[in-house]
């Protein structure tokens, strides 16, 4: 028997909403123009567990992730932390990108907004309510649930969820090939970016190497 599915993002129809600055036009010229955020749920046995993801437009690399057995804010923002944080360390200026989610109430919290603002990222939200207006994070929970989730089967429960969820993020941001990306892995697909770019707008990670 098929059970009753979850609701993860559901529409806080009193906050005020971003517009949606996307326009289902899904593309970037280069990492950090443009972020997808969503989330999923899974079942394991000890109940449902809930995932966020947000990926780089660009590349298609998962930036930040995180599971949780409640669908509060803290989900979101965790998963939105880590991004921010991964980039900043490779040097990354986040100001002017977009952050594009469903108008879910996590996403509309005012933490969560105050979080995106403190770092000059901008706030864009899905305008017609349905699954096209996220198209490419409902990509990457489709892509999650069938290579991991489908093929290893059930989870016992967060824990070992959150692990297979770590290998299986590391897997598909450097080793996972995409036909768009010209059968290469989102990390290797941003590496070859910057090696087009001048010295100046390489992010520390690439430029501060050693001999």
């Amino acid at each position: 028997m098929r059970g009753k599915p979850a609701r993860t993002t559901i529409a806080d129809d009193s906050a005020d909403r971003p517009r949606d600055l996307v326009d289902r036009q899904f593309a970037a010229a280069a990492p950090n123009r443009l972020w997808v955020a969503d989330l999923t749920y899974v079942r394991s046995w000890s109940g449902f567990v809930y995932i966020a993801f947000v990926t780089d437009v660009f590349s298609r690399r998962i930036e930040g992730w995180q599971a949780s057995r409640s669908l509060k804010t803290d989900l979101a923002l965790d998963a939105l932390e880590q991004a921010i944080w991964s980039r900043q360390r490779d040097g990354a200026d986040l100001d002017g990108l977009i952050h594009h989610s469903f108008c879910g109430v996590q996403y509309l919290s005012i933490r969560y907004t105050e979080r995106l603002a403190a770092d000059g990222v901008v706030n864009s939200v899905g305008s017609r309510g349905d699954s096209y207006d996220n198209a490419l994070a409902e990509t990457i929970n489709g892509l999650y649930k069938t290579e991991l989730v489908r093929n290893k089967g059930p989870s016992r429960g967060l824990e070992d969820l959150e692990l297979a969820t770590l290998e299986w993020v590391d897997w598909f941001n450097h080793h996972r090939l995409f036909e768009d990306l010209g059968r290469i892995p989102p990390a290797e697909f941003e590496a070859d970016h910057y090696r087009q770019q001048p010295c100046g707008q390489q992010p520390e990670s690439l430029t501060n190497t050693s001999a």
